[in-house]
């Protein structure tokens, strides 16, 4: 029997409520040998109340040693194996900004870069571009035609788009063309199998046409892509958990992953404040609320590490908001670690607070990560997340006699 089986069997109904926070990239590493995280750098009253008054631990995201996407961050959370169930990020991408994708469809996330004139890469993310600039590099890039194949180029914001290729017999099984470093070129497409490299054809001639067409547009005058993925079947978290969810996230990544696990995606503005108003609007209408926060992810891979401590402070600001809602359950977590010393997503155990009417304080008393190693809830890994959560909620029944 596998959990979601489990859960099946001993979900009950309740008014309880569930709202999980989620500050993406959240887990950190001390510049210095003996020195402080990010997390534990930061001024934090409210996350060392909640830390104080509930259990705290450290999640392992895939495997202990693995350096999680996203995707599987963020399915792990959700309750769902990261490993049974591999999700492309072009998929989340597309839904994340409500492109239809049909089953001819494999979808790709974009990369607008820098390159040099050499060919290769100089900055993987362009400088980070205004979201009107991406429009307008994917308004030229709607242009470039690939025989026998539709291609579709859609904005997301700053340097992501979606590029979704269409076309009969396509596969997904394509590797990624970012190199993920730079100084050198990004990489050819191939395929692990006839349908996969009839894409990889397809990508190659477009992504040669694409640096054609912006070549005089620097410092967006380059594409990658990665995360190739078709449309997966994956049961919703009512259809498993029993809980009417709802997402309030901004990024359309994080969009797109609520709405595949079968969330309902809230307009949620572009601020926190904005995201946290949108709670309070939804709060009679739903079991489970998932919050995300982009930007404790994004200063980290920038490596800079006030500007993490900063977001930090910012997010724990909110906190007694959120509490003024009287959840029956809180969880304070992240997706994965994203250390400003490494500017980079980490395999290290991410920081996770589980406050509840129902929790068994622990001796923590400040929210970071030495001291949630001493927590009750130990290390385990994330997909447990939800179970837990079900029981402190009195969602669950007793298993067996």
């Amino acid at each position: 029997m596998d959990m979601h089986q489990l859960i099946r069997e001993l979900r009950e109904e309740s008014k309880t409520k569930i709202v999980l926070l989620v500050a993406d990239g959240l887990g950190g590493l001390p510049l210095e040998p003996g020195g402080k995280t990010e997390l534990e750098s930061a001024h934090t009253p409210n996350l060392d109340a909640l830390a104080r008054e509930g259990t705290c631990g450290l999640s392992i995201p895939v495997l202990p040693g693995i350096t999680p996407g996203s995707g599987p961050g963020h399915l792990g959370l959700f309750g769902y194996d990261p490993l049974k169930y591999r999700i492309g990020r072009g998929i989340l991408e597309a839904l994340g900004i409500n492109f239809a994708v049909g089953a001819r469809d494999v979808a790709a996330r974009g990369n607008f870069c820098t390159l040099e004139g050499s060919g290769a890469i100089s900055d993987r993310r362009a400088g980070r571009p205004t979201t009107e600039r991406c429009v307008a590099m994917c308004q030229k890039l709607q242009q470039v035609k690939v025989p026998g194949v539709e291609v579709f180029v859609e904005p997301v914001r700053e340097h992501r788009f979606v590029v979704v290729f269409r076309g009969d017999g396509l596969g997904d099984a394509v590797n990624d063309t970012d190199p993920q470093a730079v100084g050198v070129k990004p990489l050819a497409a191939k395929g692990a199998d006839p349908a996969s490299q009839k894409t990889a054809d397809a990508v190659n001639r477009w992504l040669a046409e694409a640096t054609k067409v912006l070549k005089g547009d620097a410092p967006t005058n380059g594409v990658t892509l990665r995360g190739f993925a078709r449309y997966p079947k994956i049961e919703t978290m009512q259809e498993v958990y029993g809980l009417k969810s709802a997402a309030i996230a901004v990024y359309p990544m994080y969009r797109g992953l609520a709405r595949l696990v079968g969330m309902d995606v809230a307009d949620a503005g572009s601020t926190l404040g904005d995201q946290v108003k949108t709670l309070e609007r939804l709060w009679k209408d739903y079991d489970f609320f998932f919050l995300h926060y982009k930007y404790t992810d994004s200063t980290g891979e920038d490596g800079n590490f006030p500007a993490k401590v900063d977001t930090i402070q910012r997010f724990d600001a909110v906190i007694p908001q959120v509490r003024a809602l009287n959840p029956d359950v809180l969880i304070v977590t992240g997706d994965h670690s994203t250390p400003s010393k490494l500017k980079s997503h980490s395999w290290h155990p991410v920081p996770v607070v589980l406050w509840a009417k129902t929790c068994r304080p622990d001796p923590v008393t400040e929210f970071g990560e030495s001291q949630c190693l001493r927590g009750g809830l130990g290390q385990f890994p994330a997909m447990y997340l939800l179970p837990l959560a079900m029981a402190h909620a009195q969602r669950l029944a007793k298993y067996g006699a």
